[in-house]
């Protein structure tokens, strides 16, 4: 039997190659199917272009290997492919461990590499046979054009018909049946009311009998917004004093519109005496209206209740799939809820407002970062703003990312010596600031090893700046950078990466504690109450 029968020796030879390459680290720790599958693809792309080089060598003319030493090539790079394979296999679990003993996690072992290859050949094998189905739509419509129409003419309109017809299977049906899917998961979801979270009492709260919000409106995620924060005893037991905080909520299903959505939160907010707080936070939420706990109840505590804070969901989808599906929406509701809080808190008299900040995680921060325009706020600006986790697509992120100050990384950035901007991690770095941070501040707080942080599609074909020296110290020191694996390694981190809190794009509450002091510098807090904080931070649910 002759394996170039069958399989295209080069394609084999590269493709085994991204395979292997694709079994060193990354970002995020990967369990087995998740590590078989990026290896699985990553051994079809680079398959997909030995096949394609291999086709331009004989579209060329160049000259081929005889029978008898094609062969022995054969059966040569099978024996390496096998050998590369294997030995890459068998280190491929000490490099997943030298990610996760940077993140405390216990270290895995057992059938991993049997797993990943198995999952790996399955992938391969289906994508082989997707590929080769196109081959034959595509000759098989070029051979009945060619009829009617010159040869080379055929193969052109062939090859772009078998594009529409597979695009329109796979975007047309395969994807819409699986979006009208999730859609229906999680509208269901986001209904549902749990048995142990019933509508205030209280006819002042949102949701109450007086409020103009009602409850079952509120979004699954609101309710528990809502519902599960710190009482005005659970500060005075950390902070020795303190009141219950204010909390707004305006779900989904409460108005029509964004802005009619806005103006219902603005009205709510000021019903239930919201500006006549000492802090306001106005805050964007992740695609499913999800407010991380650690973040507010952080601000909370620390302001002792006397904070007020508001949000307004648009989606109640996975922060990915909104991205795809209601990223503009995102940004409408974000923008309206800002034009109507800043408005109004913009008009009361500068010595009794509430210091006003902006709050938003992952798809959050981007959609809060494209809430307002700088040039709209330079003659009253709000107090600041915390962005946890921005994705790469992050507006004022790349920019000053970009522009960061010659010798700070890419991973925590100093830009124009911190007098605006500055950045934080799991072990600080709000204080790197050679100039004093003035009245409007923006704090950034992300991971080096946050894949929605750091994931670029131009690592595709160059080196991401994060990956130069000095690294994160989340970053297994093994992780290199190879064109088009990376590529693929970061975009199964950015969908199926899990990390533990504190590392990836998992924030600790203890995280936002340090982000929160140095922001907004609420005063009185020494080093013990702070630990109590921390400690009791971690009691609060973060589902």
């Amino acid at each position: 039997m002759r394996i170039g029968q069958y399989f295209s020796t080069t394609g084999l030879l590269l493709g085994t190659a991204f395979f292997a390459l694709s079994l060193t680290p990354s970002l995020i720790p990967r369990d087995d199917t998740v590590q078989g599958a990026i290896s699985g693809l990553s051994f079809t792309a680079g398959y997909g272009m030995g096949v394609l080089g291999i086709w331009l060598w004989h579209f060329l003319e160049f000259p081929r290997p005889g029978q008898k030493v094609q062969r022995v090539l054969e059966w040569t790079a099978a024996g390496f492919c096998l050998l590369l394979a294997l030995g890459f296999l068998w280190r491929a679990s000490d490099w997943q461990n030298s990610i996760r003993a940077l993140m405390g996690m216990e270290p895995v072992s057992g059938t991993r590499p049997f797993t990943i290859a198995l999952v790996a050949l399955l992938v391969f094998l289906l994508l082989l046979l997707l590929g080769r189905l196109f081959r034959r739509t595509f000759l098989f419509l070029s051979r009945q054009l060619e009829r009617v129409i010159p040869r080379r003419v055929s193969l052109l309109v062939g090859l772009v018909a078998a594009f529409a017809l597979f695009w329109a299977i796979v975007d047309g049906v395969l994807l819409s049946a699986a979006l009208r899917k999730v859609d229906t998961v999680y509208r269901e979801l986001d209904a549902r009311i749990a048995p142990d979270m019933p509508a205030p009492e209280d006819p002042q709260k949102p949701g109450g009998a007086d409020s103009p919000l009602r409850w079952r409106d509120m979004g699954h995620q609101g309710r528990r917004y809502l519902a599960l924060g710190p009482s005005a005893k659970d500060i005075r037991d950390v902070a020795g004093e303190g009141k219950q905080p204010i909390r707004v909520y305006v779900g989904l299903n409460a108005a029509e519109t964004p802005h009619k959505r806005a103006k219902l939160a603005l009205e709510e907010l000021k019903r239930v005496g919201g500006f006549e707080r000492s802090a306001l936070v106005l805050i964007t939420p992740t695609g499913t209206g999800w407010v991380d706990p650690g973040a507010i109840n952080s601000v909370e505590y620390l302001h002792r209740g006397d904070i007020a804070s508001v949000a307004a969901q648009y989606s109640y989808l996975p922060s990915p799939i909104a991205l795809m599906t209601e990223n503009a929406y995102g940004r409408e509701t974000a923008e309206a809820l800002f034009d109507a809080i800043y408005g109004y808190w913009s008009s009361l008299p500068g010595d009794s407002r509430p210091r006003l900040f902006l709050f938003g995680l992952s798809l959050g921060a981007l959609n809060s970062d494209r809430s307002f325009d700088f040039f709209d706020i330079i003659d009253d600006p709000f107090d600041g703003a915390l962005w946890v986790g921005p994705p790469f697509r992050s507006d004022t992120w790349r920019e000053v990312t970009a522009d960061r100050d010659a010798g700070s990384p890419a991973w925590l950035p100093r830009f124009q010596g911190g007098s605006v901007v500055r950045f934080g991690n799991h072990w600080g770095g709000y204080d790197r600031g050679e100039r004093p941070w003035g009245n409007f501040r923006i704090a950034y707080l992300q991971h080096a090893s946050d894949p929605i942080v750091f994931f670029e599609p131009e690592s595709a074909y160059r080196k991401p700046d994060w990956m130069k020296p000095p690294r994160g110290r989340d970053v297994s020191p093994d992780l290199q950078w190879y064109p088009i694996v990376t590529m693929l390694q970061l975009v199964a981190d950015l969908q199926a990466g899990a990390a533990p809190m504190g590392f990836g794009h998992s924030y600790a509450p203890a995280d936002y504690v340090r982000a929160w002091l140095k922001l907004a510098e609420p005063g009185g807090w020494s080093d013990e109450r702070l630990q109590r904080l921390r400690e009791k931070l971690l009691q609060y649910d973060r589902i």
